[in-house]
């Protein structure tokens, strides 16, 4: 799958646990159907922080990643996420889905209490890339593991098969910086840059980011399908709408137990993802009254799964 087909509305799954902390297949299967069906997104993501990735195993990673192509069926791209503290580790478990052929794999910096230097960061990648023969899109999220935006571009200029950042930490400066700097290296045409600042979709899609991956996606697709689609057909005033009606509820949802505050707005909507795995708790009353709340005070609308 083309580089360029990673774009658009790309909702990072959650995945849905049962009460023993066992992953609730089927569950997973009706999301994504709907998820492509019903709210025509442009690509999934799975494993990744929404989906509690740092929860998996090598062997879920795999279930769930094989699932989502089988439902997929090639219609939109899949990408994978892999959350692990070693190169080596990385790349084992990129290799345990390779032939699943995930368009392409989420990977975060290790999140352990060190940070690496940035020579140690450009071979880390670099070698999952080259080891696993899979693109890389690498997950800027980690806080005290962080890459500014010129040893991105460094990576992505020299590192043959890291193709995307996925710029997250609420940094719209460092997005914004991406996009120029790609641009200013002559790399723009095949790179993904892709925003997971949740609350600041609107003005990230109009600086030109070639789609999003973010957790507020999987709370509403049918919301943020037509922002994009608003935005890229130049209506600013339903673009400007949607904006709105995403911060709110995005104000809601965003807390240390955020993938159980998006099960509670897919609830609303009658979708259900499951639990989320101990020790992350549900989602209180008090946050549940403060999504519903939300969808009560938008123009957009509760939007039921069929």
């Amino acid at each position: 799958m083309k580089t360029k087909a990673i774009s658009g509305i790309i909702p990072p799954l959650v995945t849905p646990f049962r009460e023993d902390g066992t992953i609730d297949e089927q569950l997973h299967r009706k999301e994504v159907r709907y998820m492509v069906e019903s709210a025509m997104v442009h690509g999934l993501a799975v494993c990744g922080s929404t989906g509690e990735g740092h929860t998996l195993t090598t062997e879920e990673t795999r279930n769930i990643v094989g699932a989502t192509v089988d439902e997929v069926r090639g219609r939109i791209p899949v990408i994978a996420g892999i959350i692990c503290n070693s190169t080596s580790a990385v790349i084992e478990r990129a290799k345990a889905i390779a032939d699943l052929k995930p368009a392409a794999l989420q990977v975060t910096p290790v999140h352990y209490v060190f940070r690496p230097d940035d020579e140690a960061m450009v071979r880390h990648f670099a070698a999952i890339a080259d080891q696993t023969g899979i693109p890389v899109i690498i997950y800027n999220v980690v806080p005290w593991s962080y890459l500014l935006p010129a040893l991105l571009v460094r990576i992505l200029r020299d590192a043959e098969g890291v193709i995307g950042v996925k710029q997250s930490a609420s940094d719209m400066k460092a997005l914004a910086d991406l996009l120029l700097l790609i641009e200013e290296a002559g790399i723009s045409d095949r790179v993904r840059i892709l925003s997971a600042v949740d609350a600041l979709l609107y003005p990230s899609f109009r600086l030109g980011s070639h789609g999003a991956v973010a957790a507020i996606l999987s709370a509403v697709p049918e919301w943020s399908v037509a922002l994009w689609e608003a935005v890229h057909g130049g209506d600013d005033a339903r673009a400007f709408s949607l904006h709105k009606d995403l911060l709110r509820l995005w104000n809601a949802i965003d807390a240390p137990n955020l993938p159980a505050n998006v099960r509670a707005a897919m609830r609303l909507q009658g979708r259900e993802g499951g639990m989320p795995r101990p020790p992350m708790p549900a989602s209180s009353e008090t946050q549940r009254e403060r999504v519903r709340a939300a969808f009560a005070m938008s123009s957009a609308g509760l939007v039921g799964a069929s």
